[in-house]
């Protein structure tokens, strides 16, 4: 898995649905982790729902507190694991709560978990939340539950998500669930499978229906949305001859149709996969942004090589040409591993070359971290020093504030159009939302309302934040 689908600014989130049952049980969820994760709990939200559970923010009175965790990195399992120990001492003074975790630590943890560490009474993998019903049931005749079974098969196709965001205006929308790709350092085809793509009807309906909602951007999900395909099995046979096959060009397309109103975002595309095809539909239709995070993770080819990434610098670079060319504005973000088994002084160069050749627009840079069971663990020996890896991680944030601050002068007195999303965090008078390139603009609210579109004139940035006022109301 590529790391964009890291969210740190999210991890612990609560999140909460509108009661649909006020006599019913009590259901607190916290994600952790990716976005993926995030869409997930709307499924459990939408799945237990249907048996008298209503969400809540209030931990003290929830009957059932689930977590739905992450194991890419170190440090979200040990957050986990601290909310765990805390939840253990709840549930000495209230024994009848039943505390779970669902997710990738879920499957990769259950035994310690359960039987050794005794922290938690329900454990679910990702492909098993159908099954929770069921397990909390089993849980209530005092037995341990566990269901960490993967699938070949999309899971919850036939699941309409709860949208934990009542009257919110932006959702996520899974097309693919697991990976097929065997990077090195990463744990999620252990944790959630093999590849399976979803029916392009179903994505399509979803979106068609969270637009009548007054949803206005849809963020279109996978370890590998490049690699979408729809009624191709795993042996490049067709699945139904009666039906088209789909690519994730022709997915997007389908969705961009929706409404022009309707923004289109994706995450996360993976070098090796992206082709032209996909840049020259974004190039075509308006309402899907000029935005591409595209996961570098080294700009040094020896490395990718040990990462088992799939490509080299001068294809990952020939990428980064096609996107500038087709579409010239185009905003690029990426993630960075730096001090990687084996990574010289050379190698750490070559990324910080790669860095400003490209000069992205946003990148979430990380120490690597080595993870039980991935490739890297048995082959390769996490042999840079911790000082070493924190001084090269300083370099390339230093590196990358400079790009980023940069990029935002650049929009300086431009128009943006920019979705607002809400009020900024730091005032009630200001409004915030992105534009197109998925840049935060803050700005004073006037009659401005949620979910509309707006034209804003850029006077001032940082390298976080674009800030400006109204000019227009769309």
């Amino acid at each position: 898995m590529d790391n964009k689908v890291i969210d740190e600014s999210r991890q612990g989130e609560v999140i909460e649905m509108t009661p649909n049952n006020q006599a019913g049980k009590k259901l607190y969820l916290e994600s952790y982790g990716c976005q993926m994760n995030f869409s997930d709990s709307e499924v459990v939200a939408s799945i237990l729902a249907k048996e008298g559970f209503s969400t809540t923010r209030n931990l003290e009175e929830a009957d059932v507190i689930l977590l739905n965790t992450c194991s890419i990195r170190e440090n979200a399992e040990t957050r986990v694991r601290n909310r765990l120990t805390d939840f253990k001492k709840k549930k000495e003074a209230y024994p009848e709560l039943v505390v779970g975790i669902l997710g990738c630590m879920a499957e990769r943890l259950k035994k310690s978990l359960l039987e050794e560490e005794k922290l938690v009474d329900l454990v679910a993998g990702p492909d098993a939340y159908r099954d929770l019903p069921n397990l909390l049931q089993e849980v209530g005749t005092g037995q341990k539950a566990v269901n960490v079974l993967l699938s070949r098969d999309e899971t919850y196709a036939d699941i309409s998500p709860v949208r934990l965001d009542q009257g919110g205006i932006n959702a996520f929308v899974t097309i693919t669930r697991g990976c097929d790709n065997m990077c090195s350092f990463c744990v999620v085809p252990f944790t959630r499978g093999r590849e399976r793509s979803r029916d392009p009807e179903t994505i399509v309906e979803e979106c068609k229906d969270l637009f009548s909602k007054g949803y206005r951007e849809v963020t279109l999900l996978g370890q590998n949305v490049d690699s979408y395909r729809w009624n191709i099995t795993s042996k490049g046979e067709l699945k139904d001859s009666s039906k088209p096959t789909t690519n994730f060009a022709q997915l997007m397309k389908m969705v961009a149709l929706v409404s022009p109103l309707l923004r289109v975002r994706f995450s996360t595309s993976h070098p090796k996969d992206m082709t032209d095809d996909v840049l020259e539909i974004m190039a075509a239709h308006e309402n899907i942004c000029p935005y591409i995070h595209l996961p570098v993770q080294s700009g040094n080819s020896e490395v990718l090589n040990r990462m088992n990434r799939g490509y080299s610098r001068e294809w990952y670079i020939d990428r980064i040409q096609s996107i500038k060319r087709i579409i010239p504005e185009c905003a690029i973000s990426t993630d960075i591993i730096t001090g990687f088994c084996g990574e010289t002084e050379e190698e750490h160069q070559d990324t910080l070359s790669i860095m400003d050749l490209v000069a992205y627009d946003f990148a979430y840079m990380f120490k690597y971290s080595e993870r039980p069971k991935t490739l890297a663990e048995r082959r390769f020996s996490d042999d840079v020093p911790e000082e070493v890896k924190s001084r090269r991680l300083n370099e390339i944030i230093e590196k990358q504030l400079s790009h980023s601050l940069k990029s935002h002068q650049q929009q300086l007195g431009s128009l943006q159009k920019v979705l607002v999303e809400g009020p900024s965090k730091r005032s009630d008078d200001f409004y915030c939302g992105r534009n197109g390139r998925n840049s935060m603009v803050v700005f004073p609210k006037g009659s401005a309302e949620k979910g509309q579109y707006v034209i804003v004139r850029i006077e001032d940035c940082t390298s976080a934040t674009l800030r400006g006022k109204i000019e227009q109301y769309v």
